[in-house]
């Protein structure tokens, strides 16, 4: 293959990486974001019950995910099925996000339900999907490539909100709500076609042993990268960090429009310009950490992004206005993206070649795990503290708000912990930034 040749070949795989992001983004503004969380909380369920079972969902997704990621990659680098893989589960996500159209007030099951495997699908997609960034990308272009997935994947949830804003707008009501679910699930898999046309995998599928099987093989691989992580001291500090820092991001995404609604009685319409303006601000977000990253190093860059997001949920915390919010909602975006995009670069050098699935499977679970641990911490806490206050003769209104702060206030606690380990963490970067 002539330069030219590869050089269009690798640009084409980048184009179609970047436009996987682009669709599953719509996922992420329309279903956790702007749209289907709120409805969910305030017109399926109603009241601060709808945060119990919202953080009940998002928990019980997690765990699933975290359970069956590992073993998945695993499977997928031994028989180099990445593709594969993410193709089934973004089906998966694409047939269960178009089933959200059926949820109506009172479908309390089915809108968790259908939401639980629809996310479950999403979030095992994107291990096999970050898995192929080492394969399309050189170690020194992993940081560019990824921040570039980042913005280009926020740009997708801005132009689906934009989409929508207009139509919810003008026509109001559920079912444009309803039928905002089906356009995302359309969209997502529209935009996500050239990642399984034009990426080609470049692992070769080992042979099995006989008497095995991909599954067996796949369990006892990942039993030995259980055994030797000691060998990988950083990677298993950072990935702690990560289960830890991730859990107060998570928080603050999951609940980002149930925080507006409760607190400030945003509108389906204000909650929609609210997220614009955190994935337009993400955009910047991810270009801004993939510089700093090639310049003080990733580490450093993730360092600085987690500080962000701490001093954001602060400002969360004792915002008093929806003017405030939307501040807010702006430096949120920025930090956000700034701690994604960093993450999943660094765990691209800490993985040893040939295993990146199998190293972003084990990175999905310790995500996944805290996605679980925090949305659930979160719900009760917001729901608890809403019932206490409202034995204490508060309105229950006031109560609501005053149990969202409480749980907001969480939130902090674990970006410090977070913080605090990762600050042991060598950068694997720091030779590349150096050469």
């Amino acid at each position: 293959m002539s330069m030219l040749s590869k050089l269009k070949s690798t640009n084409r795989e980048h184009l179609a990486w970047y436009l996987y992001d682009f669709g599953n983004s719509a996922y992420a503004a329309v279903i956790l974001l702007a749209v289907y969380s709120a409805y969910f909380k305030g017109t399926v369920v109603g009241g601060a019950e709808g945060s119990r079972y919202w953080g009940i969902a998002v928990g019980v997704a997690m765990l699933a995910v975290a359970l069956i990621s590992p073993i998945l990659g695993a499977i997928a680098d031994f028989s180099a099925s990445k593709k594969k893989f993410l193709f089934i589960f973004s089906a998966i996500t694409w047939v269960f996000t178009g089933l959200l159209f059926f949820v109506e007030k009172g479908d309390v099951l089915f809108g968790m339900l259908f939401f639980i495997i629809a996310e479950i699908g999403y979030r095992s997609g994107q291990v096999f999907y970050n898995s192929l960034l080492p394969e399309i990308a050189e170690p020194e272009d992993m940081g560019r490539v990824s921040g570039n997935g980042w913005a280009i994947g926020s740009l997708g949830g801005i132009l689906a909100l934009l989409i929508l804003l207009p139509i919810i707008v003008i026509v109001g009501g559920t079912l444009v709500v309803r039928l905002s679910l089906v356009f995302t699930s359309i969209y997502f898999a529209v935009a996500a076609l050239p990642a399984f046309l034009w990426i080609k995998e470049k692992a070769v599928p080992a042979n099995l042993p006989d008497g095995e099987n991909v599954f067996s093989v796949a369990f006892n691989r990942l039993i030995e990268t259980l055994k030797t992580l000691g060998d990988y001291k950083d990677f298993l500090r950072f990935i702690i960090a990560f289960l830890v820092y991730n859990d107060g991001i998570l928080m603050a995404l999951n609940f980002a429009a149930i925080i507006g609604a409760v607190l400030f009685g945003m509108t389906q319409t204000q909650l929609i310009i609210f997220m614009i303006i955190v994935q337009a601000t993400s955009v910047i977000g991810a270009y801004v950490a993939g510089i700093a990253g090639v310049k003080f190093g990733y580490k450093r860059s993730l360092i600085y992004s987690i500080l962000m997001m701490i001093g954001v949920v602060l400002g969360m915390l004792f915002a008093q206005n929806l003017t405030q919010f939307f501040i807010i909602g702006a430096l949120a975006g920025l930090a956000l993206t700034g701690v994604q995009s960093v993450s999943r670069t660094l765990v691209g050098y800490f993985a040893p070649e040939g295993r990146s699935a199998e190293f972003y499977g084990l990175f999905a679970v310790t995500g996944r795990t805290s996605s679980f641990i925090g949305p659930t911490v979160y719900g009760f806490l917001a729901y608890e503290a809403a019932i206490y206050f409202q034995k204490q003769g508060y309105l229950a209104l006031a109560a609501e708000q005053l149990g969202q702060r409480v749980a907001i206030g969480s939130i902090i606690i674990f970006l410090l912990a977070g913080l605090f380990i990762l600050l042991g963490v060598n950068d694997p970067t720091k030779e590349y930034i150096e050469s």
